[in-house]
């Protein structure tokens, strides 16, 4: 079962209301939420697999300790971390490979 979010309003609650309501309550509330139709540990596959993709590196080590906490082993993101650097470009999934190892030699 999803987790209740709060990270957008105790981040951004202050200065934008609305965008924080969004992020807890329609992603991480609604969306995250139904699990019948795609479980946490898919969900979190999918996210890990399209922030790389995009190049996006700043929230990628929450989601991969998320994905861990659903059920997504290291040597499974190190798979996911491979088969992209020849879809989406070698350099593209290179940074996530260093926060994982970082993440890992905690």
């Amino acid at each position: 079962m999803a987790k209740k979010q709060t990270a957008g309003r105790n981040q951004l609650g202050d200065f934008a209301p609305k965008f924080a309501e969004l992020n807890d309550d329609v992603l991480f509330g609604q969306v995250w939420s139904r699990e019948k139709e795609l479980s946490l540990r898919d969900r979190s596959l999918l996210t890990v697999t399209a922030s790389i993709t995009k190049g996006s590196f700043e929230q990628p080590p929450y989601h991969m300790q998320a994905a861990k906490n659903n059920g997504i082993t290291k040597e499974e993101i190190a798979e996911i971390i491979t088969q992209l650097a020849f879809y989406v470009g070698w350099p593209i999934p290179e940074p996530a490979t260093l926060l994982e190892c970082d993440s890992s030699s905690r």
